[in-house]
């Protein structure tokens, strides 16, 4: 395990022990959300440090980044993404799943060069993201509350608790250089942030409270994937 996946784990673990002491001081909490003050706190330091840092650096990116360009890191990164998807839709038993990501793995790494061009889109392949949350999901484990983490942004206890091995399942930190490693993580950070700019405006103009304008979408798509896109009510459905 890298140095910095070290890191990112223990601070992941530490915010989720002073949460649930924060938790106790709450009075009727939400259920989803038993350490919203808490929560609070965290996030506006992330959004502080997005509109800060990591805004600036994504618009700038795409201003000296042709669309093309960008294009191809994320089919690259994408590309990479669907090796961790094609073991997790393994895990999850799911035969179709498993098969359209390795297809899609072996057309985009070859006809597609290492992964630049999505050639498996083109050939109807689909995509079927899957980590290991969602593989917990599929074996019965409950989502658990809310949390939000510094930098790293909402997660569920759960989340929180595949982590570690979603890391491992990330090709990029098993590279041996050290500044490749580095400068990949980076690239694929910044190129991320890039394709929400737009979708982040949407979210500063339409919601009264951000807060919980995000943490409903993030549970709400949390909740749609545990129930492969059909979820029953909430309010009298156990949950999967």
């Amino acid at each position: 395990m890298s140095t910095l996946l070290r890191v990112a784990s223990r601070w992941m673990l530490l915010v989720v022990l002073l949460g649930l002491q924060a938790c106790a001081t709450v009075k009727n909490p939400d259920p989803r959300d038993p350490i919203e003050s808490f929560n609070r706190g965290v996030f506006g330091f992330n959004d502080a440090v997005d509109r800060n840092i990591a805004k600036p650096v994504a618009q700038g990116y795409v201003a000296i980044t042709p669309s093309w360009m960008r294009k191809g890191v994320s089919n690259f990164f994408g590309n990479l993404s669907d090796v961790w998807s094609a073991v997790n839709n393994a895990l999850q038993a799911r035969g179709q799943e498993t098969s359209d990501s390795i297809g899609r793995v072996m057309v985009n790494s070859t006809i597609g060069i290492l992964g630049l061009m999505d050639v498996a889109s083109d050939l109807n392949i689909e995509k079927h993201p899957a980590d290991f949350g969602a593989t917990l999901g599929r074996w019965g484990v409950r989502p658990g509350p809310y949390v939000v983490i510094p930098l790293l942004g909402p997660f569920t206890l759960r989340e929180v608790a595949a982590f570690p091995v979603d890391s491992q399942g990330n090709l990029i930190t098993h590279v041996d250089d050290e500044a490749t490693r580095t400068g990949l993580t980076l690239l694929n950070a910044v190129n991320t942030r890039a394709t929400y700019l737009r979708a982040g405006e949407v979210v500063e103009g339409a919601a009264l409270d951000k807060y919980s304008f995000t943490r409903d979408a993030y549970l709400q798509r949390q909740r749609n994937r545990d129930y492969d896109g059909n979820p029953p009510e909430e309010d009298t459905a156990p949950e999967p």
